[in-house]
């Protein structure tokens, strides 16, 4: 058998079989092809919000010189939707956003004066915050008409890029306030904590927390608070924030042959630590901070591993008095946070109708039993 007999029954041999480098090359290409198209995405969406400016800015340009109205706008909308028919961006109400996108990021005089309409290439000296760029047009749209000011406007923007958050969340949170509560809860983080870990621990907290996706009725009972948030867990833990994970209710802990249960157990990821959650129903009292300190330094001994940082507690209460809270946290070594909550609350139903209405989860029973009941139904028929 010669050279090249040899070199080709090698080859045949090995057919089929990678190399050791493929998976490498794999990655690197796959890593390419998905910045790429990131890069592509940002260049449309940039390239997008270019024209909506633009056209915006000839808006409120003709509206102020030339006294455009309605008609106007609306007839605008109707040609251009003939000549772009592909095109879903043209509506009445998209103008009018267009036209408020550039009221809200104005160009400055100087731009105005040296640049003639519609100043598309001079767009680049719009002071737009960083972020905005960077999101979609609806998220923009969002910013535009729920934010009061130019600072909130801002840290909603980063925070929506930073955290991949859907129109629908970012509407959310606007709508809960969260740049004035984010942050504010009475802590003690900054003697009990080393920075940075004492600031961002501070930041992820609130007060108040939100609970308005849930409906009480009055005279609630604490454990139906907490049941309630771990029905709507997927809502609670977007109130409570990025970085919470949750572990579980009513954590069991054995302490000198005594059982204690935590309320709620969380991990936080950027914090890499525990944080444990207690519900009262109640006004805050001091003794809630003594029963804390003794949770964390449980969880801290008999869960926190090597590389966790010190667990954290908070203590949210229906309401505080800002002095006690503080006193009651000052000689505190645990690091521990004290902030309401609010919730919505309906009367009680009348006596005579106490029992006869079902509840959510008999509904909920009835709606799969009755959904199960059609598809047999229907598949009976097919069959025939």
């Amino acid at each position: 058998m010669n050279a090249d007999e040899r070199r080709l029954k090698a080859q045949r041999a090995t057919r089929g079989v990678l190399p050791a480098t493929y998976a490498q090359l794999l990655t690197e290409i796959k890593d390419r092809v998905r910045s790429a198209q990131m890069r592509a995405s940002l260049a449309v969406n940039r390239e997008l919000l270019l024209l909506y400016y633009s056209i915006g800015l000839d808006l409120h340009i003709r509206a102020r010189r030339e006294a455009w109205g309605t008609s106007i706008i609306d007839r605008l909308a109707a040609d251009l939707h003939r000549a772009f028919p592909e095109m879903q961006g043209f509506s009445p109400r998209n103008l009018r956003r267009m036209r408020a996108f550039y009221r809200t990021y104005p160009l400055d005089a100087v731009a105005l004066k040296e640049k003639r309409p519609p100043l598309v290439a001079g767009i680049e000296s719009a002071k737009w915050p960083p972020a905005v760029a960077k999101l979609p047009w609806a998220h923009n749209v969002i910013l535009i008409e729920k934010c009061k000011n130019l600072k909130e406007r801002e840290w909603y923007a980063q925070a929506a890029l930073e955290y991949g958050w859907s129109r629908n969340i970012l509407a959310l949170q606007i709508e809960s306030r969260l740049y004035e509560r984010r942050g504010c809860a009475i802590t003690n983080f900054r003697r009990t904590l080393p920075s940075p870990q004492s600031d961002l621990a501070q930041e992820v907290t609130k007060d108040p927390y939100e609970f308005d996706f849930l409906t009480l009725t009055r005279g609630f009972r604490e454990r139906e608070l907490e049941s309630g948030l771990i029905r709507h867990l997927k809502e609670f833990l977007v109130e409570m924030g990025v970085g919470f994970a949750y572990l579980g209710n009513q954590v069991h802990l054995s302490v000198g042959d005594e059982d204690y249960y935590l309320d709620l157990l969380f991990y936080h990821i950027r914090l890499h630590c525990y944080v444990v959650v207690e519900i009262k129903e109640g006004e805050f009292k001091p003794e809630f901070a003594g029963k804390m300190n003794f949770y964390l330094s449980a969880v801290d001994d008999l869960m926190k591993r090597s590389g966790d940082n010190p667990s954290i507690g908070l203590i949210l209460c229906r309401r505080k008095n800002r002095v006690t809270a503080e006193y009651a946290l000052r000689d505190v070594r645990k690091p521990i946070g004290v902030a309401d909550w609010h919730v919505r609350l309906v009367e009680s139903l009348p006596k005579r109708l106490r029992g006869s209405l079902p509840t959510i989860e008999e509904l909920e029973a009835e709606l799969t039993r009755s959904a199960s009941e059609v598809a047999k139904s229907t598949s009976r028929r097919n069959r025939r």
